[in-house]
């Protein structure tokens, strides 16, 4: 064979220690990527948890507030911190009655889109 082999590692090494593999850097994001429809479904639910925010007891109010983060954290929250915040800020949209309801409905799609 000849000329330039493109589909082969080509690995030049001069002088070190330690030298023990290859790094393969394809360029692809690290972890699992979250779907549009779930980037979406959180968008919506922050955005329907604002307006409740502003209706509801500044106690209620800082419930909210302490779930966001978990809700909003695409790969820094664990799964059942998500689902758990998820469960907080359901039981204070069931709670609030007709305001919360819109609430109350996106999480419920947010849940189903998670597989929860």
């Amino acid at each position: 064979m000849s000329g330039n082999n493109y589909y082969r590692d080509v690995v030049n090494m001069h002088g070190g220690t330690g030298n023990t593999g290859i790094a393969h850097h394809t360029g692809a994001p690290a972890g699992p990527q979250p779907s549009t429809a779930v980037t979406q479904a959180v968008a919506e639910l922050v955005t329907l948890l604002r307006e409740l925010h502003a209706q509801v007891p500044p106690a209620t109010a800082q419930c909210i507030d302490e779930a966001l983060p978990a809700i909003t954290a695409e790969e820094e929250a664990a799964p059942g911190q998500r689902h758990g915040a998820l469960m907080t800020v359901a039981g204070i949209a069931a709670t609030a009655g007709a305001i919360g309801q819109p609430v109350l409905d996106a999480v419920r799609a947010l849940l189903e889109l998670l597989g929860a």
